[in-house]
């Protein structure tokens, strides 16, 4: 599993419409996509639950390298691209993965929690606890790493009640093609 994101900050007074309407009538384009666990098409709304910026963030979670090579060098991400700019894209390996009880539904938050792995503490031992206390509510859970710059990448996805410290998100759309096949338990 392969954490992937991007964040497209947009003006102070955009029109967050335009954003929801490109989700309404391509977000199903990838419902589909071969080697996609998922892709949360999600915005933060200036103002709104706490949100300093308006953005357009999709979070995906890959299952295979290919699915996700095939979409940063396809039609899709050149649109996005040609549309907004091109982003940086964030990426994380990725170490757990837990299903919670609202599985199989549509979840309408996402909360994101990036947080750096002790200085000096032992990179495994610290992979290994956040895997324990990974939480089993909601939608489901992600954990991931980035070993560059050694921060932990927690990603849930739930109902409006969704209790998770971090930066929330507004779902607008979720493709799912392979999730179900994404492993449970932590990735090594």
């Amino acid at each position: 599993m392969q954490a992937m994101q991007y964040e497209i900050t947009l003006p102070a007074d955009y029109e967050m419409e335009i954003v929801r309407r490109r989700v309404k009538e391509k977000g199903h384009l990838l419902d589909a996509f071969p080697g996609l666990g998922l892709k949360a098409f999600l915005i933060r709304e200036r103002g709104t639950a706490g949100s300093p910026v308006n953005q357009y963030a999709p979070f995906y979670l890959w299952r295979t390298a290919e699915g996700m090579n095939s979409f940063l060098w396809g039609p899709g991400f050149r649109a996005l691209s040609a549309d907004f700019g091109r982003p940086t894209v964030n990426s994380w390996l990725g170490a757990a993965f837990r299903r919670g009880p609202e599985f199989g539904t549509a979840p309408t938050t996402a909360v994101r929690r990036i947080e750096p792995l002790p200085l000096g503490a032992d990179p495994a031992e610290a992979i290994e606890r956040a895997a324990e206390r990974l939480p089993s509510t909601g939608h489901s859970t992600a954990l991931a790493v980035d070993p560059a710059r050694w921060e932990l990448l927690t990603f849930s996805l739930g109902g409006e009640e969704l209790a998770a410290e971090g930066d929330r998100f507004q779902v607008l759309h979720l493709s799912a093609p392979e999730l179900s096949e994404l492993t449970q338990g932590r990735h090594w």
